[in-house]
């Protein structure tokens, strides 16, 4: 973790290999598939230990594990005896690539297209803040189908890109704020063909495979980093604060600043609680899209405060890159953007209290409706 944190223009590649050894980039894939099968709780557990020792190594399993929903509620019988069992022994690490440099994650905006040539597609764009992207061995790419003027909800298609595809490349690491190690760059797609049989899902659910995917794991995953980030950001402050002398105590006895511990505290268990609420139901196969969505925007905001009170609790010694507090601080500014800002988890919060949210993608994990319809607010 400590080579990480120093090496940010170095992409880890050891830290996954121990994760695939250990089968964790299978802990929601069946067991039929070689996978633990144990479901999203336990993948918030393993997120939010690793996020508490380092945001970059948590970062690394939960990107791992977004296209993994892709695959098990979209691929066909034949993708999953193909990819789930090697996705579940580390074997074959994937990522999804949605976000594009000029559209970002409006998926109307979408410039990325692919063209249907006898047996093959023929990709071509350009996505970048791809989760995993110099790791992967093969990457779900969200490309455009359709004509320019089709309802976005049936205009874009979801494909299996491996990495080794002619045509693809991948821009070279780029060192970021935070999360050091850990990689979401850039790929782009010049021509790159891919058999028929890459298509997943259906040919025009590539909305679906991306909102779904975005919401039934991005969201519980990031709220799951940011606990664990918290966490640290409380135990380190707590002892900071007990170990300072001043006047005849230490800090931690001053009613002022047990204040803002206590501040922190409550934020911190507010936020464990929403995370593991929301997964527990999604496991029940409860619908819960807002409370995955909700765990995610105020787990986030609440680390945000929590950190900058543990900045100015710390005093200067907050600023010296040796300390851990820097380097949380930083982290948790990574948690942001991906699977939505704020804005956009308040716009989909204020879409349930209208009633304007046909689908619940939640529903994907339960007997219901398996291929659900797509958001219109999105379209």
């Amino acid at each position: 973790m400590a080579r990480m944190e120093n090496s940010p223009d170095r992409v880890e590649r050891d830290v996954p290999l121990i994760f695939g050894e250990r089968r964790w980039f299978g802990v929601t894939i069946p067991q039929e598939y070689g996978g633990m099968g144990a479901g999203h709780v336990a993948k918030t557990v393993l997120i939010h230990r690793l996020a508490a020792v380092s945001g970059a190594a948590a970062a690394i399993l939960q990107a791992g594990l977004i296209p993994v929903a892709a695959l098990l509620h979209f691929a066909n019988d034949e993708q999953k005896r193909r990819w789930l069992p090697p996705a579940a022994r580390g074997t074959a690490l994937f990522s999804i690539a949605v976000t594009e440099p000029e559209a970002g994650g409006h998926l109307g905006g979408m410039q990325t297209t692919a063209e249907r040539s006898g047996e093959e597609w023929v990709i071509t764009g350009s996505k970048m803040h791809v989760g995993n992207s110099h790791l992967a061995h093969v990457h779900v790419v969200v490309a455009r189908t359709a004509p320019p003027g089709a309802s976005t909800s049936r205009a874009l298609t979801a494909f299996l890109v491996e990495h080794d595809r002619p045509g693809l490349t991948v821009r070279p690491h780029r060192p970021a704020l935070g999360l050091h190690g850990f990689s979401f760059g850039r790929l782009d797609l010049d021509g790159v063909r891919v058999p028929a049989a890459n298509v997943l899902g259906r040919v025009g659910e590539g909305m679906r495979v991306a909102q779904s995917s975005s919401i039934l794991y991005g969201r519980p995953n990031l709220a799951a980093v940011s606990l664990g980030l918290h966490e640290a950001t409380v135990e380190l402050t707590t002892r900071f604060l007990r170990q300072r002398r001043r006047y005849d105590g230490t800090l931690y006895d001053l009613p002022v600043l047990r204040d803002r511990l206590g501040a922190m505290e409550a934020r911190l268990r507010a936020a464990r609680t929403l995370t593991y609420q929301a997964v527990a139901l999604l496991d029940a196969g409860q619908p819960c899209d807002a409370e995955l969505i909700n765990s995610k925007y105020l787990g986030h905001d609440w680390a945000v405060e929590s950190g900058q009170d543990a900045m100015e609790l710390h005093g200067a010694h907050a600023l010296a890159t040796d300390y851990p507090l820097q380097r949380l601080w930083r982290d948790i500014q990574c948690t942001y953007a991906p699977a939505g800002t704020g804005e956009v988890q308040r716009i989909r919060l204020a879409d349930t209290v209208l009633h304007d949210t046909p689908v619940q993608w939640s529903r994907l994990l339960t007997g219901g409706d398996s291929r659900p319809q797509p958001d219109p607010s999105t379209v």
